[in-house]
This record gives structure tokens, sequence and C-alpha cells, in this order.
């Protein structure tokens, strides 16, 4: 099941996000978040964000999720581009979880009158990139040494699809 987030959500959200970045791979996240944290953020998302928990039903576990918020608000020229990230817990792959998430997403971003949307994807996320491959978005470029994790270079691919 699909649903918006809450800030109760935190601990779960964080049981999918913290190991993908401890792990140093797929992200460019490179310090856990805390509980504290996560909730803070889940409960002052703007009017124009958009959270979703991807929860199992058999158990009610959260096994991925995908926020979106406005590209850039320092000016009116981005308010149709938002940017995306997409977590799915390693156990939960392949089960179609971010196709799910995917398509709230989209369904909820056409609402608040987003037209495309656009991310940032590790070059070494071979699963991210046929994920959001999958999902109809497209590569645009690539940010040469990017990101810096653990003491190594990583390349970022940037994507977007129109909605």
């Amino acid at each position: 099941m699909i649903r918006d987030a809450r800030p109760e959500d935190a601990r779960g959200v964080l049981a999918v996000f913290n190991p993908i970045i401890e792990s140093g791979l797929d992200s460019v996240f490179v310090t856990p978040i805390t509980e504290a944290a996560e909730r803070r953020y889940i409960a002052e998302l703007s009017d124009r964000a958009i959270f979703h928990v991807a929860v199992r039903t058999d158990d009610a576990k959260i096994v991925g999720f995908q926020s979106m918020e406005p590209f850039a608000t320092y000016t009116a020229a981005f308010d149709h581009v938002g940017v995306v990230g997409t977590y799915v817990d390693r156990a939960a792959r392949r089960q179609g979880v971010a196709r799910r998430l995917f398509a709230a997403t989209f369904e909820a971003a056409r609402r608040k009158g987003y037209e495309k949307i656009f991310t940032y994807i590790r070059d070494d996320n071979a699963t991210a990139r046929a994920a959001y491959a999958a999902h109809g978005f497209r590569v645009v470029g690539t940010a040469h040494r990017h990101a810096k994790i653990q003491g190594r270079y990583v390349d970022e691919i940037i994507v977007e699809r129109e909605l």
C-alpha cells in the first residue's frame, strides 16, 4: 500500500534509509539520519512536497519511500519542476514497490502543478538507473566527480521526465 508519510513513520523510513546510507553505496548521503530529524523533516514538509511510503500489508512495515520537493524556491521559473528521491529496502526490491511509488508520485505531482521531475543518480547505481529508465526518465547529462563518498569521487547521472 502507498500512502502519504506521517511524522510517526520516521523510524520505519530510517529502517530503509540508514542501511543504504551506511553501506556507502547507492546514495550520496554519508551520515545516518536521526529519528528526530526525520520526524521534523516530515512534519515540516511544504505544501508542494510529496512524500510517500510503501507499506507492506501483512505486517505494516515500511519497505520503501519516495519524496519530491520543488527543484528550487528562489525563483518561480522552476515552479513546474520537482526533484525526487526513491529508496527501497534491499529485501523488498524487484517486488513492484518502486513501480507503485512512482505511480502515486506522478499522480500527486500532476495535482500539485508539476510538469517535470528531475533527479541525480549515482553513476555506479545500476539498479536505480534501470528503475528510473523503466519509469520514463531519460539521461540528460553527467556531473563528473560530483560527489565524494568515503574518499572516492562518484559521477552522478542527471535524469528527467516530463509528466
